[in-house]
């Protein structure tokens, strides 16, 4: 009886070290799997222990959607019109200020479409402030370019790296069936203004293309050499649940959507355009900091838009574990690259 209580008592202690041990592993899994950058759980209810934090991504790249609103229909949008929703001014500076102090180096505004609001000053304030104020590298737009007035450059051109305007074809009547039209203006006319106000107000001219069923077959080669942008963004047509894809969808983007393979076609065909920066829905889901109207990060990997707390109510560094960014695949598409306008030695 002696015996076995020695033995038992041993057994004990080997089945104690083996659960302390297992507690240990998953203790140092689960830190890693919350607070690096690979981060797969939804935003919960707790502080980041900043001890732990030193994998956090860094925001060197951030895109702040500050509103959903928009003119145009583009029937295969991916960020739309759910809210009406736009944080004030004051409060999206203290938020731009926490991104800075975190790392950031280039904003780019977005929308909705960015113009919309307040005729386009509120985010005239947001470039001022984030080139004067922060001093930031580069800031950019991105805009379907509607809105924009030549006042506008007059009074802010001046804090503007780079603009870049959405343009899906050069045929008006494809325009018009992708949604990409305000009533019968001409949207290829107004890209073209906007390219010379570019010139004219030093701002580098970027054009940011999205590939689906109405365009795959054109060929722009002619169109993108005379308007010569900095970089021509070509994105391959992407579903996003709740968006344009679901039941609680605003728009129906299946029948705008493309197969790898004519993707690959339309980019072989304008392989001699020197600017193309091609996007593949592989290359684009995961590798951009997405910020919404309320400054929460947003997490695409599941094939929606996860949102993490807002970086005003718990900081930069705890919402950012949240946002599912591929930092590799950031860097392997390009998304680091001369981007202020003072490096791009650009004859105006």
């Amino acid at each position: 009886m002696q015996l076995s209580s020695v033995v038992a008592s041993q057994l004990l202690l080997l089945l104690q070290f083996c659960i302390d041990t297992l507690r240990f592993i998953f203790a140092s899994v689960f830190s890693k799997v919350c607070y690096g950058t690979i981060s797969s759980a939804a935003p919960v209810d707790r502080k980041v222990d900043q001890g732990q934090d030193q994998n956090a991504t860094t925001p060197t790249s951030v895109n702040y959607h500050f509103t959903r609103k928009c003119n145009y229909k583009c029937g295969f949008c991916f960020h739309t019109a759910k809210t009406s929703f736009v944080l004030p001014l004051d409060e999206a500076k203290k938020g731009l200020k926490l991104l800075k102090e975190s790392g950031m180096e280039k904003i780019n505004f977005s929308g909705g479409e960015p113009f919309l609001h307040e005729k386009g000053d509120f985010l005239g304030k947001l470039v001022q402030y984030c080139k004067q104020d922060l001093q930031l590298p580069s800031v950019s737009i991105v805009s379907n370019g509607s809105m924009i007035k030549e006042k506008w450059f007059q009074k802010y051109g001046d804090d503007l790296d780079i603009l870049a305007i959405s343009c899906d074809s050069f045929d008006e009547p494809t325009n018009q069936l992708i949604g990409r039209a305000q009533g019968k203006k001409s949207h290829v006319d107004n890209l073209h203004k906007i390219r010379s106000w570019c010139q004219q107000y030093k701002v580098a001219f970027k054009i940011n293309s999205v590939i689906n069923t109405f365009n795959v077959d054109e060929d722009m080669t002619e169109n993108i050499l005379q308007l010569n942008p900095v970089r021509w963004k070509v994105f391959q047509c992407l579903l996003i649940d709740g968006e344009n894809a679901g039941e609680e969808a605003l728009r129906e983007a299946e029948r705008f959507v493309i197969s790898e393979q004519l993707f690959q076609e339309f980019l072989e065909r304008h392989s001699s355009v020197p600017c193309l920066v091609p996007e593949s829905n592989e290359k684009m889901r995961n590798s951009y900091l997405i910020l919404d109207e309320y400054m929460r990060f947003l997490d695409c990997r599941e094939g929606r838009k996860d949102p993490s707390k807002s970086i005003l109510d718990v900081g930069v560094r705890e919402a950012i574990c949240f946002s599912g960014f591929d930092e590799k695949m950031f860097l392997k598409r390009g998304g680091k690259y001369v981007w202020s306008k003072a490096d791009m030695k650009l004859e105006w």
